[in-house]
């Protein structure tokens, strides 16, 4: 296969000779810059803002700052191989796009723009609960495209099992349960703005669909929207969860289970003694505990934990090519890539999208090489130096 790097950089520098001045941005802060200028406060700060004083948020950049490639020379690099072997399948890079809810306030083409673009790419599209479009619609669109679900678990437990029946029915092929959402966090831009678009009625998708969900109201969120809402803000979290719930989920689905939000390495251990399939490594991107641990800072002790028992993603804070390698180097199988396809698709919709994954991609491949290394499944913690 043709190195992506060496491809999106030629296409890049073949147009030289007749530059478009409307072309998209190269550079990912530009990115940002352009979707800050196209969206209002309330849905820009919902999707770059963290909590409290998004200490959080700069510890996840710091980790990525603090260690250092030291590239090797002379090791033949011609071709370079970016696929990951996941839950028996292989995909060709070894980026999913992060679960990322309400996206509907941020284009008009929201998920749906979002997965055709992972779809083109052949990159696993993760849905969140929190989707403005229901799981189904999104699995229609992809057809036979990659895809998993991402489970915000309900207080209700026919709710939660219906997400899942509904997910396994649809196609998708690995259930991603986030246990750092339990409650919102206290984000002060949101607050400020005085801004939660699902009391507006939107990321409510799989929720106004589910026959769980309708079944304990008295109207249709048709007839009575603002009566779904409150139901809603009832049942959304769960903070009475424990580790003994887990069973709950093998009992009502016969996916792979993949647990976000673990950052101890006690917890990993807990969760493969659970017997779980995998873990994700996060901290919400920055947006549920201020001054929490960077996850890169944590991800060498869980991968350490864990072993061989179970592979271990990770995200928060992935912004260019040379930040998953050193990810992969610490140990993560795979990571996910949230905020700059958020960019991506406040800009320009799918296409969007797609520009930001192909040039993070093609950063990879590029930088992979000049690093004296051929292939990602290869990397190890030698290839880093930890700055003191």
């Amino acid at each position: 296969m043709e190195n992506i790097g060496n491809k999106i950089q030629y296409q890049i520098y073949s147009t030289m000779q007749n530059p478009d001045p409307d072309r998209f941005p190269v550079i990912l802060e530009e990115w940002e810059e352009l979707a800050r200028k196209k969206l209002a406060d309330g849905p820009y700060y919902y999707i770059a803002g963290g909590a409290g004083s998004e200490k959080t948020m700069q510890a996840n950049l710091k980790a990525f700052t603090n260690r250092e490639v030291i590239p090797r020379m002379l090791r033949n690099v011609d071709q370079r191989d970016l696929s990951v072997d996941l839950f028996g399948q292989k995909y060709p890079f070894p980026i999913l796009q992060a679960p990322i809810g309400v996206q509907s306030i941020i284009h008009e083409e929201g998920e749906i723009g979002s997965a055709l673009a992972s779809a083109e790419m052949g990159v696993p599209y993760i849905a969140s609960s929190a989707s403005s479009v229901p799981m189904e619609k999104i699995a229609e669109a992809m057809g036979d495209a990659p895809r998993w679900f991402q489970l915000y678990w309900s207080r209700d437990p026919e709710i939660a099992a219906s997400f899942l029946k509904r997910a396994e029915n649809s196609g998708y092929s690995a259930i991603v349960v986030t246990l750092d959402t339990p409650m919102m966090a206290w984000r002060e831009y949101d607050l400020k703005n005085v801004y939660l678009p699902f009391l507006a009625g939107e990321g409510v998708g799989n929720y106004f669909t589910d026959p769980a969900f309708l079944s304990k109201l008295e109207k249709s969120p048709q007839e009575d929207p603002q009566a779904a809402v409150m139901h809603w803000t009832k049942v959304f979290g769960n903070t009475s969860l424990t580790w003994d719930d887990i069973d709950f989920l093998r009992e009502h689905t016969n996916l792979p289970i993949i647990l976000k939000g673990i950052l101890h390495e006690s917890d990993a251990k807990l969760a493969v003694e659970k017997g779980v399939d995998g873990i994700i490594v996060s901290n919400h991107g920055g947006r549920q505990v201020d001054g929490a641990v960077g996850a890169l800072d944590a991800l060498p002790k869980v991968v350490e934990a864990v072993g061989d028992k179970v592979p271990v993603l990770m995200d928060s804070g992935i912004r260019r090519g040379s930040d998953i390698i050193k990810a992969m180097a610490l140990g993560a199988k795979a990571v996910l890539v949230g905020r700059p396809l958020m960019y991506g698709l406040a800009v320009a919709g799918q296409k969007g999208v797609k520009e930001v994954m192909q040039n993070m991609l093609a950063d990879l491949d590029i930088t992979l090489g000049l690093t004296g290394q051929s292939s990602v499944s290869q990397l190890d913690p030698s290839l880093l130096r930890e700055m003191e």
